[in-house]
């Protein structure tokens, strides 16, 4: 089975609930501890394996392509895709990908943080032609903000339902996936007037026994998408994954 060496990032949004935090700044540029979200999961995919990127941008994308093009990656390919209707639900970034995206891919997303030897371990496991793999934590009850979390039930190793409702559920979605190109065509099918949410897609998914969930362990992880968890992550999540990382590049300013 050939590696996976490819991640697709989402970075469209306009992060209306860390706005008092980011100002005019997109989020996916927002500092944490020295350096922008972006930077954090590049360099985490880039220790993961991953040496070629595709990054959806909307919101203020010029901004975002600027402070890369201006300190980049070594080693690394970044292909960028507009997305000029980022207000819409997030499965339209991703099927925006679909024309330069034809193998399997590690999806990612630009506001949530992980330990590097969770996308490594998530990318080493098998993916059939018609499959996505879903990163969960069972950890349920150490989750920050368990509210907002997107919920998952699952039966042995497949995902049946997802959801931020559900009231039934037995893990969390971390917002890594390892991806079959087939889910370009699973978000296509649950497109209601040129809209769907990613979670829409995988609904479909999951109703055909296509959608796998891997569990993440003791690994840590969070979505950044308030103040509060900025904060939080700085002060409990970002010292240990900076552990793993290494050496803070320059911070954008």
């Amino acid at each position: 089975m050939k590696d996976t060496k490819l991640a697709l990032i989402l970075a469209a949004g306009n992060g209306t609930r860390i706005a008092s935090r980011s100002g005019e700044l997109p989020k996916p540029l927002v500092s944490m501890n020295g350096k922008p979200l972006l930077e954090h999961v590049m360099t985490g995919a880039r220790q993961a394996g991953i040496d070629r990127f595709v990054i959806v941008i909307g919101y203020r994308g010029e901004v975002i392509k600027q402070w890369y093009e201006s300190r980049p990656i070594d080693g690394v390919q970044v292909t960028w895709v507009t997305n000029p209707d980022f207000k819409k639900a997030n499965g339209i970034s991703v099927l925006l990908a679909r024309e330069v995206i034809h193998e399997n891919f590690l999806l990612l997303m630009a506001d949530h943080l992980f330990e590097p030897e969770t996308a490594r371990s998530l990318l080493s496991q098998p993916l059939g032609l018609d499959e996505v793999t879903l990163g969960v934590d069972t950890k349920i009850g150490g989750v920050f903000d368990l509210d907002d979390a997107t919920k998952v039930r699952l039966d042995h190793d497949r995902v049946v339902e997802i959801g931020k409702s559900l009231r039934n559920y037995n893990a969390l979605d971390t917002g890594m996936f390892h991806c079959s190109p087939a889910l370009f065509g699973w978000l296509e099918a649950a497109a209601i007037n040129g809209d769907c949410s990613l979670s829409d897609g995988l609904r479909l998914m999951a109703q055909n026994g296509c959608f796998k969930g891997f569990d993440i362990g003791d690994a840590q992880w969070q979505d950044v998408d308030t103040p509060e968890a900025l904060d939080y992550a700085k002060q409990i999540i970002a010292p240990q994954i900076q552990r793993s990382l290494g050496i803070a590049r320059p911070a954008y300013v």
